[in-house]
């Protein structure tokens, strides 16, 4: 019998090699996304893209509205997307997002009968999010044996961060290893229209500086040749 998983997908560089690392183990895969009120829709195309491209079992969207309470550059469009470093957690990191988008692959994976959620979060090359903290992985990983039909009746669920210890440059390597099409992914907190990458947010930046860590040409499209 096949087993299922989760796996929270943003079209990214992180996500997309955690898509291929969860298919390389043997898990049939259902990414899951999220229509919640970002910035650009660019990121949700590169999603369906990328699982379209690694044939996964089922893509699916949810809408959202975390741009309704704001509090991040990512979903208040009166919040500038800083192009320099910052002191402390950016105003990039949107109010409790990952607690509410696990919550929901919570609930998907209840739905499915699958007992693994994966995650790419990381905590070395990151923004300082604390939702991409290893404390917080294995906190929502008890709450969520705690707080669901599946876990008091005795199908343990577990919440996967493969990439949490890991630098760009490992990723990076690790998903060329399994196949992944980088070019195919978008990470940019301001990506135009067609995908295109700013090359000046942190997250441009973070990956940039990743492909070039690994010593790998660096196949994303930037805007006017940032």
């Amino acid at each position: 019998m096949s087993k299922k998983a989760v796996i929270l997908v943003s079209g990214g560089l992180d996500s997309t090699t955690v898509t291929a690392m969860a298919m390389k183990q043997g898990y049939d895969c259902y990414t899951l996304s999220f229509d919640y009120g970002q910035r650009h829709r660019s990121e949700l195309e590169a999603a369906q893209r990328v699982s379209e491209l690694m044939t996964v079992h089922q893509h699916k969207v949810v809408k959202l509205d975390l741009g309704s309470i704001g509090g991040s550059a990512l979903t208040d469009s009166a919040i500038a997307v800083p192009e320099e470093e910052t002191a402390g957690i950016p105003v990039t990191y949107v109010p409790a997002r990952n607690t509410v988008f696990l919550s929901i692959a919570l609930g998907w994976a209840e739905v499915l009968g699958a007992d693994d959620i994966f995650i790419g979060v990381n905590a070395v090359d990151f923004s300082g999010y604390p939702d991409c903290r290893p404390e917080y992985i294995e906190a929502f990983e008890r709450m969520a044996n705690l707080a669901t039909r599946a876990g008091v009746e005795g199908n343990r669920l577990t919440i996967h961060a493969p990439l949490i210890a890991m630098t760009k440059a490992e990723i990076i390597h690790t998903g060329l290893a399994l196949g992944v099409d980088y070019s195919a992914t978008v990470s940019c907190y301001q990506a135009d229209t067609s995908g295109a990458a700013c090359g000046k947010c942190e997250s441009c930046r973070l990956r940039r500086q990743g492909f070039n860590q690994a010593g790998v040409k660096d196949p994303t499209r930037y805007q006017n040749n940032a």
